[in-house]
């Protein structure tokens, strides 16, 4: 069974910057928030925004105070007057692609051009687009209802901006044959074009379609009507649970299904479409796969859900350190290790759980379910760690007791402070803090820590500086990784992580930068001596992860379990790779 995602599918920019901009707003105020009319059209969306307090108001009152947000969709001039005229602080989230056809009708309409807009007569771009017309405007659906329109001496031909790309060039055709005169403009979104002609193309390539939106939303249900022209089966949820087992019936009998989705619907919900999916198909396909595919699935989901896996790569990457120093590994350095990671990491998820509701559901729930016995192995182990670091030398133990303590308190209130007018009270709060924090953590416990507990450190060498920045570099890269593919839910929960601070393009850059910088640390401190040759091939793991991050970004591989298990594989792998040389 394949599945695929569609390299379109999800927020597009104009409702990618109208939600930022919610978001933002709701983050960094404490006066009241609303929205006019529903931001974007999706339930979830609108959902999540009323849990958050920020209400959408379909009235304008007489008075108001607070912030008041333009739909993505855009507004009539005069609704947008009478909100300031209220008392609101109005900010515009109207899709720049939508305003620029809406400054293309107002200046056209002060010339005295008449307006044909090509759309939805009732969806509320269209009705905030007549609003800049002047009263010269006239909405049509069908080329039949242009025929009928009455000549005009000059006027200006729009479309809404997702509107069907097909319909479009049926009038462009027209009017160039019929009215020469008119003004044709090109306004039909390109991210919507892009969409409607990859649902063409993957309806060709695979047996279903599955398309996930709003069913309010124009150009979701244009999706749908796409994927139905081709012929193939195809269902239009807004959300998973919506599949009928008839639909399951149908999908499982599929060689191959694709996921698309409308320019409103988040990350969050695809995501969960496809796990659930996978989840779903997997659970038919046991019946016909051997019962090692089966259980080795099983245990992979138990690894990564309970940590083991990361916390074993710690103490494999603990081994490749001391070969890196060219020192002799003790045992117990990769326990400490792990033990720490362990703990940390179970910390770190059980303070996510709200997060997780948006970015991996089904760990939320596994550790919603398993509170109790988790914050117990994390409060064991992290004890343990600390107590075998005591049998190895005094400063590890009390850098480790002290790292330990942070861990402890990272969701406390300990100080006030603020940053762009966000309060800032706990060390979670310092934007970015987790990226950095939990990369210099695995540099100390993995390379710093086993060489304090010599008789005789020097740390300060470049033998023992190498395999800290090493590793401290992989760990950023894995952690800015995982927050770029967590970036809808963070938002939404306040977190001000490393993307939402320097956006995904720079923070890609960083991933990949420091990747490179690991690979080339370790080739130049091999060719000059610094580090043993037998720690060459360690430059093979962030070479590794370079081509799983660029795979991800060209669409090879989605965010779940497999593209997950693939990275935290990595740290495991670096002590195979100096054990045998």
């Amino acid at each position: 069974m394949k599945i695929t995602i569609a390299k379109t599918a999800g927020f597009c920019m104009g409702v990618r910057r109208a939600v930022d901009m919610v978001l933002d707003a709701a983050n960094s105020t404490n006066d009241p928030i609303c929205t006019y009319g529903p931001l974007i059209h999706n339930p979830q969306v609108l959902k999540m925004l009323e849990d958050k307090g920020i209400p959408a108001i379909s009235r304008i009152p007489e008075t108001a105070k607070g912030t008041v947000l333009i739909r993505a969709h855009g507004v009539p001039p005069e609704s947008q007057h009478e909100l300031e005229q209220a008392g609101f602080k109005v900010i515009n989230a109207t899709c720049p692609r939508v305003i620029r056809v809406q400054t293309i009708i107002r200046k056209h309409a002060e010339k005295g051009y008449a307006t044909i807009i090509i759309g939805d007569r009732d969806h509320p771009e269209v009705k905030g687009l007549m609003g800049y017309s002047a009263g010269k405007g006239h909405t049509v659906c069908s080329m039949e209802e242009l025929a009928d329109l009455p000549c005009f001496e000059k006027a200006v031909i729009v479309a809404q901006t997702t509107q069907d790309t097909s319909l479009y060039d049926d009038v462009k055709k027209w009017a160039t044959i019929n009215h020469p005169h008119y003004k044709l403009f090109d306004t039909i979104c390109d991210s919507t074009e892009k969409r409607q002609a990859e649902v063409r193309q993957i309806a060709r390539t695979h047996d279903a379609v599955v398309v996930v939106g709003g069913k309010e939303s124009g150009n979701t249900k244009r999706l749908a009507q796409i994927a139905s022209e081709t012929g193939k089966f195809y269902v239009h949820i807004e959300d998973i649970s919506e599949l009928e087992k008839s639909h399951l019936q149908q999908l499982g009998s599929a060689e191959s299904i694709a996921i698309t989705a409308g320019a409103s619907t988040p990350n969050w919900i695809i995501n969960k479409t496809f796990r659930s999916l996978e989840t779903e198909l997997d659970k038919k396909d046991r019946a016909i796969s051997s019962s090692l595919i089966v259980m080795s699935r099983q245990i992979r989901n138990f690894l990564l859900r309970t940590n083991l896996l990361l916390a074993a790569g710690a103490g494999s990457m603990t081994y490749a350190c001391s070969k890196l120093q060219n020192m002799e590994h003790i045992l117990i350095h990769s326990f400490i290790a792990m033990l720490y990671v362990l703990s940390m990491q179970i910390m770190n998820n059980l303070f996510s759980i709200s997060s997780d509701r948006y970015n991996n559901p089904e760990r939320a729930d596994f550790y919603e379910r398993h509170k109790k016995s988790l914050s117990a192995t994390a409060f064991l182990a992290g004890a343990t760690g600390i107590y075998l670091s005591f049998s190895t030398a005094m400063l590890p133990f009390i850098i480790l007791s002290v790292m330990s303590m942070l861990g402890l308190l990272y969701n406390q209130k300990l100080f006030s402070a603020s940053f762009r007018g966000r309060k800032i009270s706990r060390i979670k709060d310092i934007p970015g803090s987790k990226t950095f924090l939990i990369a210099v953590a695995w540099g100390s416990v993995t390379s710093l820590l086993p060489a304090l507990s010599r008789p005789d450190p020097d740390v300060v060498s470049f033998a023992f500086v190498v395999p800290f920045v090493f590793t401290t570099a992989l760990l950023f890269a894995r952690t800015a990784f995982f927050a770029l593919l967590e970036i809808q839910g963070d938002r939404i929960t306040g977190k001000e992580t490393l993307p939402i601070i320097l956006g995904e393009k720079r923070t890609k850059k960083l991933i990949h930068n420091s990747l490179y910088i690991a690979a080339l640390i370790i080739f130049i401190s091999t060719l000059t001596g610094i580090i043993p040759k037998t720690g060459l091939l360690t430059a093979l793991i962030p070479l590794s992860m370079i081509y799983l991050v660029k795979l991800h970004e060209k669409g090879a591989l989605y965010p779940g379990m497999h593209l997950e298990f693939i990275m935290e594989s990595h740290f495991l792998l670096s002590g195979f790779l100096v054990l045998f040389t």
